[in-house]
């Protein structure tokens, strides 16, 4: 018998799906590598990406679900601005209407109105500025149609519903809605029935130093009054209106004495055309805005000449002004023209510087007090002297503790019915 020795013992292997040889024949226990362990199903990873997502998904149905009161409120989708006539300013804080739980009421103290708003049923708010009445604080709206006196805040600006653009310039007249520049630019007063005192100082804008001077030192109670003639009354107004005063235009009319006493280049002249006079009425009128009325600058031969006197004062009540005689003429017929075409009318009752020195015109002013006390009011006028403004100003400082109340001209003006 013959027997094969084998060396090597023969091995029947086999690829596997990778290309590798399969231990599938191998003999047990021969070269066999240990076997790594499989994963488990809920390994750590699987377990974190799962929470997650169960997270993410919890998350978007509750926000989706959230009570739509507790969202964050709808931008404002309209605004309704309901028209202001004056200017307003909310006192009370933010908080619910008591009369109504969906009206919020928004108080913004520094913009000038109350702000409401109101919820709609499809969530849009709609905001609603309303006026109401308030003090001097605050911002102000410019307001053209008021029949009241401009807020001295705007006092500077004129009212563009009183002014007329011709080819002489900007000239007053009525607005539409029957405003007038007399009562537009008029000083506010108290309304009380006590003694009354108006002090007109005239002349200014003639003098660069004495007109500043003035305006520095005079108390806003004192009506000013510019000469036509003047120069920068354009600069020279808005200073004085933001004093507070009321303004006058001195218009020069021809005296008895002209033409020695020469009151300018516009000066209206008795033998002069109607249209003559009118154009430098119109002229003079366009110096500058904001005053009340028309007092003259001389005019004794003028004002007491009907033909020449008629057409001006037509023209000045038809433009809503009012007229202030000085009372230097006793032949003027200024009150029967301004009583004829009902535009408001006063006399100066005294001239208090006819004499220029501080003692003599205080005791003038003690004159005029008098007449006041007598009568009820009266009319002081004078020139922007020194002397004048420094005893003015004296007088005014105690008229108050006497029981004297300073008004601007227009307050004592007459008006016909």
């Amino acid at each position: 018998m013959t027997f094969t020795r084998w060396d090597h013992p023969p091995r029947f292997s086999s690829l596997d799906a990778g290309g590798k040889l399969s231990g599938i024949n191998t003999p047990l226990g021969q070269d066999r590598k240990p076997a790594k362990p499989s994963p488990g199903f809920f390994s750590l990873a699987r377990f974190v990406a799962v929470f997650g997502a169960i997270f993410l998904v919890g998350l978007s149905v509750y926000v989706a679900m959230r009570p739509e009161d507790n969202l964050k409120k709808p931008e404002i989708a309209a605004v309704e601005v309901k028209p202001v006539n004056d200017v307003v300013i909310a006192e009370q804080p933010d908080g619910k209407d008591s009369t109504n739980p969906d009206k919020l009421v928004h108080a913004r103290p520094h913009d000038g109105a109350n702000v409401d708003h109101q919820v709609m049923d499809d969530g849009s708010v709609v905001t609603k500025f309303t006026p109401k009445s308030r003090d001097k604080d605050g911002p102000v709206v410019i307001d053209a149609t008021a029949q009241n006196a401009q807020d001295e805040r705007t006092a500077a600006f004129p009212d563009e519903a009183l002014i007329e653009n011709t080819p002489d310039g900007k000239l007053p007249i009525v607005a539409s809605d029957g405003t007038r520049p007399v009562d537009r630019y008029a000083r506010p007063w108290s309304g009380a029935r006590g003694t009354r005192i108006a002090i007109v100082i005239g002349g200014l804008g003639l003098s660069q130093t004495g007109t500043q001077r003035a305006l520095n030192t005079l108390p806003e109670e004192i009506t000013l009054a510019f000469a036509a003639t003047g120069n920068s009354l354009f600069r020279w107004m808005p200073e004085a209106r933001r004093g507070g005063h009321e303004i006058l235009l001195q218009v020069p009319l021809e005296p008895f004495d002209y033409p020695d006493n020469n009151p300018g280049q516009l000066t209206l002249l008795h033998k002069d055309s109607e249209a003559k006079n009118i154009r430098r009425l119109h002229q003079a009128m366009s110096k500058m805005t904001n005053y009340t009325g028309i007092m003259n600058h001389l005019g004794g031969r003028f004002l007491s000449d009907a033909p020449a006197l008629e057409p001006v004062m037509r023209d000045i009540a038809g433009r809503g002004l009012l007229f202030l005689d000085d009372g230097s003429s006793a032949q003027s017929l200024s009150g029967t023209y301004a009583k004829a075409f009902g535009a408001p009318h006063a006399f100066a009752d005294v001239v208090l510087d006819q004499e220029v020195s501080k003692a003599s015109v205080l005791k003038k002013l003690d004159e005029l007090e008098r007449v006041a006390m007598k009568q009820g009011s009266a009319i002081g006028v004078a020139s922007a002297f020194d002397e004048s403004v420094d005893a003015v100003t004296e007088w005014a400082r105690e008229a108050g503790g006497r029981g004297i109340e300073i008004v601007g001209i227009s307050a004592l003006a007459d008006v016909p019915n």
